[in-house]
């Protein structure tokens, strides 16, 4: 790769792989869904004023509307209020390994909405991935309880997956639009903040701003660098070494990821957390492998 590709996606995974300690500090302050329209409202400001710089398009029809509302409540919305949900219960490096089984859940829904064949090696690699989640937990996989609050945060952070996922769904319909990225992102952004309100003033959810400097600046970061630099910085990786290579950034990720909470959680390495996270991340390189 030249010297640009690479540094796009050494951004890419230190940004990316950063954000989960990120949103720890978000937590415990003010209810996780507030937190969340907080992060969206501003990237959706940023990315509005960015689109008006760059004087990129931003009138929609009103079935292309409805389409990037869908894909705002999955990519934007759902998904990042059950992250937040899941780091009350893990720490923010083992719900960043859990995300990185999109990969698998990307070809089992392509091959539920699209009818893609599913190869050998994507199948193995599927394999290796589920066996990975169960070594990962298995001491508490053990002592199984819906109680626990180890289950509880990793199926909170495996349903975000899957939700994300159907956002991919998605997005992959709306690439025939063939609008500009940043515009699709920005009234996605839009929408899905609209979404999360609307179930914040149903839930009757508290709204205040917590005075720590620290919630302002992991929320600056988590909206500007998470949820609008880091997205450009892949999107033109994928503009030059395509999406399959880049789409490795997906198993470097969730490494960054622990090596943050071990330096700043506290989280101690065991053989479950080492073999489970060897097969999750073998288990997605032979399904980025597997794309065509």
């Amino acid at each position: 790769m030249s010297p640009t590709a690479w540094f796009l996606y050494a951004v890419t995974v230190l940004i990316w792989g950063s954000t989960w300690l990120g949103i720890t500090f978000q937590l415990g302050k003010v209810d996780p869904l507030v937190s969340v329209i907080y992060r969206f409202a501003l990237a959706t400001l940023a990315l509005f004023a960015w689109c008006r710089f760059k004087r990129a398009p931003l009138a929609l029809s009103l079935r292309e509307h409805g389409w990037i509302a869908l894909q705002g409540s999955c990519l934007f919305a759902l998904n990042y209020w059950l992250i937040y949900h899941a780091e009350l219960y893990l720490t923010s490096g083992i719900v960043a390994v859990l995300f990185a089984t999109l990969s698998f859940m990307n070809m089992l829904n392509g091959r539920i909405f699209f009818g893609r064949a599913l190869s050998a090696r994507m199948a193995g690699g599927a394999l290796f991935g589920v066996a990975g989640v169960g070594i990962l937990f298995w001491p508490e996989v053990q002592h199984l309880s819906l109680e626990d609050r180890a289950v509880k945060g990793a199926m909170l952070a495996l349903a975000s997956t899957y939700v994300a996922s159907l956002g991919n769904v998605v997005a992959g319909h709306n690439a025939r639009f063939r609008w500009p990225v940043i515009t699709g992102n920005a009234w996605g952004m839009f929408y899905g903040t609209l979404l999360l309100l609307g179930i914040a003033l149903v839930k009757g959810v508290d709204f205040h701003y917590p005075t720590e400097l620290s919630y302002t600046l992991s929320l600056m970061y988590l909206a500007l660098f998470g949820s609008v630099f880091a997205f450009g910085a892949y999107l033109r990786l994928i503009a030059l070494i395509g999406p399959d290579r880049a789409g490795y950034s997906s198993t470097v990720t969730p490494v960054v990821a622990l090596l943050m909470s071990t330096a700043f959680e506290g989280y101690h390495w065991g053989t479950p957390a080492i073999a489970g996270l060897l097969l999750i991340l073998i288990g997605n390189v032979l399904v980025l492998r597997g794309r065509r």
